[in-house]
């Protein structure tokens, strides 16, 4: 149903919109070291390619001219109407409809907060368009709506992946899973803000582009098709709380439920601090998460049932939020610790050859170290494994830098 590869070609060429993001700079990784033989992706950055601006989108695809698209861009969920309407909507519109003058396939990324909230929910289930939705999900639903619209009448061939809350390594904003993570961290949440009973679905984002490159291959089973990537169980939040806080042997939070009237309460009153702080010169804002605070007391759990009956195999079943927690607390408070965003209470750094130490406390040796240091050639020093092991450390590295 898509455009053939081109002649004399062997690879098909795919543009990815949103290669900065966690899922976005996933699947480039992916595509550039596990699929190179089959796929060529090119990611143009937002100077080179703004969804905002339809002319940009126009002049890049008729010059390129590819053989599938795959958007997975979005605004923060907290940007204001206009770019929030230009990017997640407007934007993914006029992709769609680029696919359909090349008759190519459309990989859209959408999210669950298209759905109301409920237990095992199907692809079925959409919240319905109105002026009451918050910026973030009207945008993401009316995409959603347009979409199926357009299958129908255009013949757009596209399929549409809602994620849920999405977890993994290599993002480099705080916002979501990473949000509660760093909240935990930084010691800032005092008690459970949810309840016993609530429940949410997870997204392993290293599993997308797995899912994404068996889409592109199977166009006639996915055309026009909806499909909630998911783990296939739900998890309980306080239970997910309390294993972080258990992993990073915390002290908060308290093992006590805030009830959601106290939560939001208290999350009134951080607005009006906010504000104050504000008129006074103070630069702060509010999580912008804390406008779903209701969800974090609700149930919502993602049916995986159309997922898991799908020619799709999982390449790690086994891989779920809590297996993947070690890894990922160890990478992201590296990562914030080096920022200075967090600071360790007892100074110590993981830094087995000590130089932060030397750097903290005694600079001079670190002059002192210069001659032995500068003795040999530099470009003639090879310090990393050889054969094998190169490729390996090769491939870690550009998968930090991509992502």
């Amino acid at each position: 149903m898509g455009k053939q590869c081109r002649p004399g070609k062997d690879k098909k060429l795919g543009v990815l919109i949103g290669g900065s993001g966690l899922i976005g700079g996933g699947i480039l990784h992916y595509f550039k070291t596990r699929s190179e033989d089959e796929f060529e992706l090119l990611a143009p950055n937002s100077k080179r390619l703004s969804l905002r601006d339809p002319d940009d989108i126009r002049l890049y695809l008729k010059h390129h001219t590819p053989d599938f698209i795959i958007n997975t861009a979005i605004t923060a969920i907290d940007s204001n109407p206009l770019l929030t309407l230009e990017t997640n909507y407007l934007g993914a519109v006029n992709l769609a409809r680029a696919a359909v003058d090349l008759r190519i396939p459309y990989i859209h990324f959408s999210s669950a907060a298209v759905m109301p909230t409920g237990e095992n929910l199907s692809e079925d289930d959409q919240l319905r368009v109105s002026p009451e939705l918050a910026n973030y999900p009207k945008s993401k639903l009316l995409a959603e709506l347009a979409l199926e619209e357009m299958h129908r009448t255009l013949g757009l061939d596209y399929t549409n992946i809602r994620l849920a809350v999405v977890y993994g390594a290599h993002d480099h904003k705080i916002q979501g899973f990473q949000r509660m993570l760093f909240a935990l961290a930084d010691q800032t949440m005092p008690f459970l803000f949810t309840n016993p009973q609530a429940m949410h679905s997870y997204s392993n984002a290293k599993k997308v582009p797995f899912f994404v490159h068996h889409i592109l291959n199977h166009r006639e089973e996915f055309c026009g098709q909806t499909f909630n990537f998911v783990d296939p169980n739900p998890v309980l939040l306080g239970q997910l709380v309390l294993t972080i806080k258990s992993y990073m042997e915390l002290k908060r939070p308290k093992e006590i439920f805030l009830p959601f009237p106290l939560a939001k309460f208290g999350a009134a009153c951080m607005v009006v601090l906010t504000r104050m702080l504000r008129r006074i010169g103070i630069e702060s804002k509010m999580p912008p998460e804390l406008m779903f605070l209701q969800n974090f007391y609700q149930t919502q759990s993602l049916s995986a049932t159309k997922l898991s009956q799908s020619s799709f195999v999982d390449p790690n079943p086994g891989s779920t939020v809590f297996t993947e927690l070690p890894m990922l607390i160890q990478y992201y408070l590296t990562r914030w610790e080096d920022l200075n965003l967090l600071v360790p209470e007892d100074k110590v750094f993981f830094d087995p050859s000590k130089r932060a130490d030397n750097f903290l406390n005694d600079p001079e040796q670190l002059l002192a170290s210069l001659k032995d240091e500068t003795s040999a050639s530099f470009l003639d020093t090879c310090t990393w494994p050889r054969s094998g092991a190169v490729d390996s450390e090769t491939d870690d590295k550009e998968h930090q830098t991509l992502i």
